[in-house]
């Protein structure tokens, strides 16, 4: 019997570790970070969402629902309402019924540095 609580006990805690370490700090954003993230934005991104992130690439034409405009205030943005995490999670999962797929075969680093780039191409914030 005491051995089931420890058992227990040890899968409850490591449930509640895990839980608390989410996912890891974004990195610092750097130039060579921006970098990587736009030479993957030019090859996997651009055919859908174009070469500025207006949301008009060649591909994107006949999508439905529409790739994202990134030249929209970052707020605006459908699916992530300015959040540089939910941004990252696109990134990452995708979104559901669309094209959007999921990028998971590039590390966190990688998807980070995406999630800066695009997030660069969003209208400078209204000032009150």
């Amino acid at each position: 019997m005491k051995t089931m609580s420890w058992i227990t006990a040890a899968v409850v805690g490591l449930f509640f570790v895990l839980a608390l370490a989410g996912d890891p700090k974004p990195p610092k954003k750097t130039p060579e970070l921006l970098n990587e993230g736009q030479n993957i934005f030019e090859q996997m991104c651009a055919p859908c969402h174009g070469n500025k992130g207006g949301g008009k690439g060649p591909a994107g034409a006949a999508l439905k629902p529409p790739p994202t405009d990134f030249q929209k205030f970052l707020k605006e943005w459908p699916n992530t309402k300015g959040n540089l995490e939910k941004v990252f999670e696109v990134i990452s999962k995708g979104i559901p019924n669309s094209a959007m797929v999921a990028w998971s075969q590039y590390s966190d680093q990688q998807r980070w540095g995406l999630t800066y780039m695009v997030t660069g191409f969003a209208a400078p914030a209204k000032k009150r």
